[in-house]
């Protein structure tokens, strides 16, 4: 899994492949697109276009990885197939992607079989079996790999509290 191994130099600021640019722009607007995200121009360009849209599935990756540093994690769309899965929970992390959260006590063992075993219902379309079929190569492969460790890790998500109707 030669994309999971951490490479020389800085780290990949937008998990994907990207490229300087220079641009010229008017100056409320730089400070528009800098508030958008701490004072980091790129990012405030990033996140004003993937808040108009995000690309159509055609363009789209099914199943990736994404590095932050010297740790990688799995994105996906938020696949209805995915969601279905017994223990996952999609957790969006903007662009149309979503990181896989398992409650417990589920295993990226089972997450592995229950990936293929619903790749290979019928009833399951194309897009949602290659996605289904991408995310269980990806375990796979880091399963196999001799550079490579698969971690459980704990995220925090923040839910809205149900609100009691008064009579």
């Amino acid at each position: 899994m030669d994309s999971l191994r951490h490479r020389p130099g800085r780290p990949s600021k937008y998990g994907r492949p990207s490229r300087a640019v220079t641009v010229t722009l008017p100056e409320d607007v730089i400070t528009q697109l800098q508030s958008l995200d701490n004072g980091d121009l790129g990012l405030g360009i990033v996140t004003l276009v993937e808040r108009l849209g995000t690309p159509s599935r055609a363009d789209a990756p099914i199943a990736g990885v994404s590095r932050y540093g010297k740790h990688s994690v799995i994105v996906v769309p938020p696949l209805n197939a995915l969601k279905k899965l017994p223990g996952v929970e999609l957790v969006p992390v903007g662009g149309g992607k979503a990181l896989i959260s398992l409650t417990k006590p589920h295993s990226i063992a089972q997450l592995e079989l229950a990936l293929r075993d619903a790749a290979e219902q019928t009833r399951v379309g194309s897009a949602d079996r290659s996605a289904l079929e991408a995310v269980a190569d990806i375990l796979r492969k880091a399963r196999v790999s001799r550079g490579v460790s698969l971690q459980e890790r704990t995220i925090m998500v923040l839910e809205p509290k149900r609100q009691r109707r008064r009579a």
